[in-house]
């Protein structure tokens, strides 16, 4: 257990040191070694974790965090699946709002280097195809049928929505409430909310 927790760390530690030295300089302009000494290991820990510095620029920091599988096949049965999801993504939400400051830091980032797109695309892909698998054990569906594949992408969408509005102000709520509003807002079928006029 203490080891699983020092080797999350220090691919975290990683991560915010690969972030912060290309905030500052540019992505052109540092290297793996650089970041590797920021972070206090060696450059073959470094390989260790990433393959490159661009892996690390778009690394995960929330793996690790939570067990989705285990979440949602633990919920009740009759529980509606947006519930058993946002359940099960409580503890990144609050990961999230914890280090509040190193996700602002990796969006921005991520916008100042489009190079970094397809990678993060990539993983996001990944991602959501163990979202699908993780739906399907719960519905007792194969994974590549269509509903569970639809149920990740939407609630991808959903948190990925909730997270941009998160960001945009200091002043917006907690990150859970933004997902909460995004995920009630797919449950009640997309109607668009009552001060919205279609004639506007």
């Amino acid at each position: 257990m203490l080891r699983e927790a020092k080797r999350r760390q220090t691919r975290l530690d990683l991560i915010t040191a690969a972030l912060r030295l290309v905030d500052e300089r540019g992505g052109d302009r540092v290297t793996v070694d650089e970041i590797a000494a920021a972070a206090g290991v060696s450059q073959r820990t470094f390989f260790n974790y990433f393959a490159t510095k661009e892996d690390a620029l778009v690394g995960d920091p929330l793996e690790g965090c939570t067990d989705l599988r285990a979440h949602l096949s633990a919920a009740p049965a009759d529980r509606p699946l947006l519930d058993a999801l946002f359940d099960a993504l409580v503890p990144a939400f609050q990961q999230i709002q914890l280090d509040r400051e190193h996700w602002l830091l990796r969006m921005r980032v991520i916008g100042n280097n489009p190079q970094l797109l397809p990678l993060l695309i990539a993983a996001a892909s990944t991602a959501e195809q163990e979202l699908a698998e993780a739906v399907a054990e719960r519905a007792g569906l194969p994974s590549n049928d269509p509903f569970p594949q639809l149920a990740a992408a939407v609630t991808n969408a959903a948190v990925r929505v909730a997270v941009i509005r998160w960001a945009a102000s200091e002043d917006s709520g907690p990150l859970a409430e933004h997902v909460r509003e995004a995920f009630g807002t797919i449950a009640a079928g997309l109607v668009p909310p009552p001060s919205v006029s279609r004639n506007a």
